[in-house]
């Protein structure tokens, strides 16, 4: 706008107020300049960074991805050093993969089987991707021995925890895309899966929407669809909505939500299931892929494990704590 210079005359320098708000309308483009940068890869750029990264961790190699100088990588929550861990053992692939790809968050997720030498394991994994390097990579891995609800296997005994990759290749989550008619929207994808842990920490499958008849696989084992011993009929894990009045998880805990694959109509979800106070059950951590059509979930997908007390989880922000804190720790640090 126009302003009086001195002796009389007309300058035409900005107000103030205008200079501010233009200033200020500045720094927001920039910052949304930035962000756009940061998380300018689509579905196949996110893809080929997915698949760049696993395939260089296979080949033991971290010189065959572009990783951020900030990299940051964990397995079941324990921060590991580039070129250790899944970098050494990880062979391959395994007969059962999917992808799942998130353009907004700017992240990309694996969910099957990977092979480790002669043995086979089932892992999440999740990748995150700013300025077409990868700059997070989160494994949740179970295998076969792992410890379980109640710990380490005791001798003579199996391990508590479920385990079977042939039957999750014999019944593998879809592979496929929706068309844009029939596809949920990010909000409608997170807020249904919400609604799983909110029936699990109410006890009350009421709220969970979902289908009749959904199914629950959890480390490649169904846990749904179950027959009560002895012939008695259907056991209260009849689906995914079932049993909750008694199941032992007190809350769910550290949910985060960071892929929504409005696509493939899949959400991942990331938590930590606490168990009721006074009980020796271990936490799980885990993720889980939930399918979800029309608004509701058709099935759910899991890679879990089962921490030690002690142990931080999940440690990501902003959930990087402990839940809980050990029993050990004195009451006066709590």
């Amino acid at each position: 706008m126009y302003s009086r210079g001195g002796a009389g005359g007309i300058g035409f320098g900005y107000n103030r107020a205008m200079l501010s708000r233009l200033i200020f309308t500045c720094a927001l483009a920039a910052a949304a300049t930035a962000r756009a940068a940061a998380t300018d890869c689509d579905r196949v750029c996110l893809k080929n960074q997915l698949d760049q990264y696993l395939n260089a961790v296979a080949k033991h190699d971290p010189s065959a991805t572009p990783l951020g100088a900030g990299f940051r990588q964990t397995e079941n929550a324990v921060v590991v050093r580039v070129g250790t861990g899944m970098w050494k053992t990880l062979t391959g692939l395994g007969k059962l993969q999917r992808r799942y790809l998130d353009s907004v968050s700017g992240q990309a997720g694996y969910f099957g089987i990977v092979e480790e030498g002669s043995e086979s394991a089932i892992a999440t994994v999740r990748v995150k991707v700013e300025r077409r390097k990868i700059t997070e990579a989160e494994w949740l891995i179970a295998r076969q021995g792992d410890p379980g609800l109640n710990g380490p296997a005791a001798p003579g005994q199996p391990a508590g925890n479920f385990f079977d990759p042939d039957n999750l290749a014999a019944n593998p989550p879809p592979e496929r895309s929706l068309p844009k008619q029939a596809r949920s929207s990010r909000e409608t994808l997170m807020a249904i899966t919400n609604s799983y842990f909110d029936g699990i920490t109410t006890h009350d499958g009421s709220i969970i929407r979902a289908y009749p008849g959904c199914v629950r696989v959890e480390n490649g084992r169904t846990v749904t669809g179950r027959s009560a011993p002895n012939g008695g009929g259907p056991a209260g894990v009849a689906d995914c909505t079932s049993n909750l009045a008694t199941i032992n998880i007190q809350m769910v805990a550290a949910r985060r939500y960071p892929i929504l694959d409005e696509e493939a109509g899949v959400a991942l979800a990331l938590a930590v299931f606490l168990r009721k106070p006074g009980t020796a059950t271990r936490r799980n951590v885990l993720s889980e892929w939930f399918v979800i059509d029309q608004d509701k979930i058709r099935s759910i997908y899991s890679a879990m494990f089962y921490p030690p007390g002690e142990a931080p989880v999940p440690n990501w922000p902003p959930y990087d704590g402990n839940w809980p804190l050990p029993a050990l720790t004195p009451p006066g640090a709590r």
